[in-house]
């Protein structure tokens, strides 16, 4: 009962109603919500009310978070030791490169020559020793390059004399290399500082770097302002997507009642419509046939069918007197029975041999003629 209490007055410090939403959606940007989430769901708000009071807006507790802290500040010193270590072999590796090309457009003292030869030779060793020397992340009893050893390697570096004096004109020729670099990235910051003098370029070069950390985190800056809008853009994106779907919804059901009501008077309308349009049709049919019919039997075509009709006609009550006289004789045969039959038949037989020798000797006189 007193933790639900407390609880209670945790988010009643918080703030009621709109304001609570409010709170509670800028504690947790990252989560998908909306003020219609909230307002349906009391108490998941109240849920989140409590909760923001024990996290960060990313969902750390202030454990984590410092323990966060803590291990960012180790990654940092880490990176910023290689940073140096690193940013110092580069410089080596650039002081180096433009040494040869130097040495191919002009004539360079020999000293120098010595020098950055020495440097070149210490680079070349030093990188050699560290891949042959295992460290603590590989085994020991790893096999060696080659058979090789630091030891082997570290007799080829210079002598000694040469290194003391590498050692002793490293520094100026680093400043000497270092400046000319910084002189660059000056006059790529600020163009218009490139024809000032050296003394001038020196105090502006000393301020470069508050320039530079006030433009990063004026960036910075920009890029939280950036992704506090895009959150809040898509919140109220998704704010104008929910309203605009009621809007369709209920656009769609002022269109459905609509088209319900009047769809009785347009369905009549249209049978009116179609049956005045079958009807115009039927009518069009008929006057193009009675148009074919006309253009078709002329006065002409008209009696010589007539007097056609009435030769088939003629014609035809010939055949079926013939026709009555064959049936006569058929019947008068019919009674004779099945010997005159035989005879018929026999008759016919001979009817087609006097036919065909008939055939034979007219085709024979044709060919002896």
């Amino acid at each position: 009962m007193m933790s639900a209490g407390s609880e209670s007055v945790s988010v009643s410090s918080l703030g009621k109603g709109d304001n609570l939403h409010q709170q509670v959606l800028a504690s947790f940007p990252l989560c998908d919500l909306t003020e219609e989430d909230l307002t349906q769901n009391p108490q998941f708000c109240k849920l989140l009310a409590t909760l923001s009071q024990h996290v960060d807006h990313t969902g750390l507790t202030g454990t984590l978070k410092t323990e966060l802290e803590k291990t960012e500040q180790k990654l940092q010193n880490q990176r910023r030791r290689w940073l140096r270590s690193e940013s110092l072999h580069r410089l080596l590796q650039e002081m180096i490169q433009d040494h040869s090309v130097r040495k191919h457009n002009a004539t360079v003292p020999p000293d120098q020559n010595v020098f950055y030869e020495t440097v070149k030779q210490c680079l070349l060793v030093a990188q050699c020793v560290r891949q042959l020397d295992p460290s603590t992340t590989t085994s020991k009893d790893q096999p060696s390059v080659l058979g090789l050893s630091p030891q082997h390697v570290l007799e080829f570096m210079p002598t000694e004399k040469n290194v003391q004096r590498m050692k002793q004109s490293l520094p100026r020729e680093l400043e000497k290399h270092l400046r000319k670099k910084c002189f660059s990235l000056l006059s790529y910051y600020q163009p218009e500082w490139e024809r000032e003098s050296e003394g001038l370029k020196n105090i502006k070069l000393s301020h470069l770097s508050g320039q530079l950390d006030n433009d990063r985190k004026r960036e910075e800056g920009l890029k939280e302002i950036c992704r506090e809008n895009a959150t809040l853009l898509q919140r109220q994106t998704q704010l104008y997507l929910s309203e605009l779907t009621k809007c369709i919804q209920l656009l769609q059901s002022l269109i459905l009642d609509h088209r319900l009501r009047i769809q009785t008077d347009l369905d009549r309308k249209k049978l009116d419509y179609f049956e005045g349009k079958c009807e115009l049709v039927t009518q069009k049919i008929r006057a193009e046939m009675v148009e074919i019919r006309l253009d078709t039997y002329t006065a002409d075509t008209i009696s010589a069918h007539r007097k056609i009709r009435d030769k088939l006609e003629s014609e035809l009550k010939a055949c079926q007197l013939e026709k009555h006289s064959v049936e006569s004789k058929l019947a008068s045969f019919e009674i004779l029975g099945k010997e005159f039959e035989s005879l018929a038949e026999e008759y016919s037989r001979l009817r087609r041999e006097i036919n065909m020798k008939n055939w034979a000797l007219k085709e024979f006189s044709q060919h002896t003629d």
